[in-house]
């Protein structure tokens, strides 16, 4: 009997013993599993096509202002913008679109104070987003009335700007430096003076209103846009309607 007891308690034994190993792999197998480093999906740039009467302009959606980007989308997805206005254009400064009014409005129709009833907290990204040519960016009400710099709505407008000297970009840093209140010196880098040397830009606005995507193709178009007969208000003489703006592919 003895024997008998000794060998039921060696086999219960060696019965926990199995158990209790089962147990350790099962945690240390969840472990591994969890410690495994997960693939993270990047998501890919929004591209949007805006189909105007003088042409398409093709523009991508910075990641860095999501706010922007995904009220500029939900927009689109309400179709918002088919039949609205560039109701302000200034050769060598930039064509603003985006004032839900204009859909409506008559020839003598002053335009560009209206919106939705809302308006999208500023995320200027300054210096990294900048005022090159071809920037896609939000309208708003001036610092008097917006110290906070809040965006517009719906309202954006869109550089054309032109080419500015070592000098002009000499004077435009030290206005930076002042107006940012920056404790050191502002310096644009050289990619950035590049940019408005060669290609153009509106530097004066940098750092003032949040800058949320740029141009990519229909530079023509724009440039064709910014030379249009204006009038009252800078408003052009004949109508630039959008026709649609979607999403696309690459």
């Amino acid at each position: 009997m003895k024997n008998l007891h000794n060998s039921i308690k060696s086999s219960n034994f060696v019965v926990m013993k199995k158990i209790v190993l089962l147990v350790i792999i099962c945690f240390v197998a969840v472990g591994m599993i969890a410690a495994k480093p997960q693939r993270v999906k990047k998501q890919r740039q929004k591209m949007v096509k805006i189909e105007t009467t003088l042409g398409t302009i093709k523009v991508k959606l910075y990641e860095e202002t999501p706010l922007h980007r995904d009220n500029f989308l939900k927009l689109v997805k309400d179709e918002f913008y088919e039949g609205v206005l560039f109701h302000r254009v200034i050769k060598g400064f930039m064509i603003q679109a985006g004032d839900p009014e204009s859909k409506t409005a008559d020839s003598t129709t002053r335009l560009g104070a209206g919106g939705l009833g809302y308006t999208v907290p500023a995320e200027i990204v300054f210096p990294q987003l900048y005022h090159k040519k071809g920037v896609l960016a939000a309208a708003r009400q001036g610092d008097m009335v917006n110290p906070e710099k809040k965006s517009s709505s719906c309202q954006f407008y869109i550089v054309q700007g032109e080419t500015f000297t070592d000098a002009q970009l000499d004077q435009m840093e030290m206005r930076l430096t002042y107006q940012l209140r920056m404790k050191e010196p502002f310096k644009y880098t050289d990619e950035q003076r590049t940019a408005y040397k060669t290609f153009g830009g509106t530097p004066h606005l940098d750092g003032q209103y949040t800058v949320f995507g740029e141009v990519v193709e229909g530079f023509d178009v724009l440039q064709k846009i910014s030379e249009v007969e204006t009038g009252a208000a800078d408003r052009p003489k004949e109508d630039i309607k959008i026709l649609k703006v979607k999403v696309c592919n690459r």
